[in-house]
C-alpha cells in the first residue's frame, strides 16, 4: 500500500507552521485549507484531510492576476470553499515558502517565450535527473542549478540508467559532475536493476517535498513508479533512432510516499529558459563572481574588455572553458528575459495612460458613462 490509500494529516501534505501563520495573517481562518496536488487546463485537484477536490480559480483571481506567477501550481497551499461533495472555489493561495520557475520555452508561440513558467510550488529538495546516455550534460546541469537555487530549494543529481555503461564509465561521469559541482549531492540509479532506489528511498525524507525536473526520456516516471511500488504513471519506450523519450507525462502531479515523503512528477522539457535567476547564476558560478571582483571595470562583460580577471584565468586555463561559456550565456539569457519584462511592464504603463486619456476625452465630450 502506497502513501495516497491512506488518510492524511496535514503535516503529512507539508503543512507547517509557515502556512498557518500565513493564513492567519491573511484572514483566512474561514475557508479550509487544502495542497493543490495536480493540474490540468485551468482546473486544479486539491487535496487536504477530508479528502480530495477538483477546484476552479474566482473570477476575480482571474482578473487580478497580473502573470502566470499569480495563478495556483502544484505544491501551493490555497484557501478553498467546497461548493459540492467533491468540488471547490479556491478563495485564495498562502504565501509561497519557495518557487521553481523557468522561462517559457516554446519560442514559437508569440508573448510567451519571455512569461516565467511556475514549475512546482513550496518544494524542498529538487532533483534534477539526467540519463547516461544522449541527454547527458554538465551544461544542462548547472541550468537547473540556477534556477532551483535561486528560488531557495536545494538541488541534489540523479544519475540515471547507470546499467547502460561500465562501472569504469560511471566512475568517470560521476569524477566530472563533483569536479563541476563539488557540494551536489549524487544519487546513482537504475529503474531496470533496482541498483541505487534505496540510497534515493533513504535521501526522501517524511513531510518533505521533492520535485523531479529533467528532459522526456530520463526515467523521472519510472523512478517515481518504483518507489510507489506500482504503475501509477504511464511511461513510453526511447525512440531507438534518436535517444530521445516521449512526453509521457503530461501534468505536473503530486504523489504521497508510504514513508511519508512527497513527490512531484513533472513533464520533459527540452529547453531549460532562464527567468529571474540571477541570485541563482552567482551562487552555481562563485568561482567566476568572485575573479570579477578583480576586474578593471565594474560593469565588465567578461567578453572582451582590457584588464578583466575572468579572462586572464581562461587564457591560463585555471577556468573551464566549457563553464565560462555557460556562464556567459546564461548571464545573457537573465539580461534579455529582465530587459523584456521591463519592456512589457512599460507598455502596460502607457496603454493604461492611454485608456485614461480616452476615458477623460470621452467625458469631456459629453459621454455620462465615462
Amino acid at each position: 500500500m502506497n502513501g495516497e490509500n491512506k488518510k492524511l494529516a496535514m503535516e503529512d501534505l507539508g503543512y507547517d507552521a509557515f502556512f498557518e501563520s500565513n493564513r492567519k495573517k491573511l484572514e483566512l481562518g474561514g475557508f479550509s485549507v487544502a495542497r493543490v496536488i495536480s493540474q490540468q487546463k485551468g482546473a486544479y485537484k486539491v487535496k487536504n484531510t477530508e479528502g480530495e477536490y477538483l477546484a476552479k480559480i474566482t473570477g476575480r483571481q482571474m482578473f487580478h492576476a497580473a502573470s502566470k506567477e499569480d495563478y495556483p501550481a502544484v505544491g501551493d497551499w490555497v484557501a478553498i470553499s467546497e461548493t459540492d461533495e467533491d468540488q471547490a472555489m479556491i478563495r485564495g493561495i498562502l504565501p509561497r515558502k519557495t518557487i521553481i520557475k523557468r522561462r517559457h520555452g516554446d519560442k514559437n508561440r508569440k508573448g510567451e517565450k519571455n512569461d516565467a513558467q511556475v514549475i512546482a510550488a513550496n518544494i524542498d529538495t529538487a532533483f534534477i535527473v539526467e540519463s547516461l546516455g544522449r541527454d547527458y550534460n554538465l551544461n544542462r546541469f548547472e541550468r537547473y542549478f540556477a534556477i532551483v537555487r535561486n528560488s531557495g530549494v536545494k538541488p541534489a543529481i540523479i544519475l540515471n540508467k547507470i546499467d547502460l555503461i561500465s562501472r569504469e564509465e560511471l566512475d568517470s561521469k560521476v569524477e566530472e559532475i563533483k569536479n563541476r559541482f563539488p557540494d551536489a549531492d549524487v544519487i546513482q540509479t537504475s529503474a531496470v536493476t533496482n541498483e541505487g532506489l534505496s540510497n534515493l528511498e533513504k535521501y526522501i525524507e517524511k513531510d518533505k517535498t521533492y520535485c523531479f525536473l529533467g528532459s522526456s526520456g530520463v526515467g523521472k516516471s519510472s523512478l517515481i513508479n518504483k518507489l510507489l511500488s506500482k504503475e501509477a504513471i504511464k511511461t513510453e519506450n526511447i525512440s531507438s533512432y534518436s535517444d530521445r523519450g516521449k512526453h509521457a507525462t503530461t501534468s505536473r502531479e503530486m504523489y504521497f510516499l508510504e514513508s511519508g515523503g512527497i513527490i512531484i512528477d513533472n513533464p520533459g522539457v527540452r529547453e531549460v529558459g532562464m527567468a529571474d535567476a540571477s541570485a541563482g547564476i552567482d551562487d552555481i558560478f562563485q568561482e567566476i563572481i568572485a575573479l570579477a571582483e578583480n576586474c578593471k571595470y565594474a560593469n565588465c562583460t567578461h567578453i572582451h574588455e582590457p584588464g578583466c580577471a575572468v579572462l586572464a584565468e581562461l587564457k591560463t586555463g585555471n577556468l573551464d572553458e566549457s563553464k565560462y561559456s555557460n556562464f556567459i550565456s546564461l548571464k545573457k539569457e537573465v539580461e534579455h528575459y529582465e530587459m523584456s519584462k521591463m519592456e512589457k511592464k512599460e507598455k502596460g504603463k502607457q496603454f493604461g495612460k492611454f485608456i485614461k486619456k480616452v476615458k477623460k476625452d470621452l467625458k469631456n465630450a459629453g459621454h455620462k458613462d465615462f
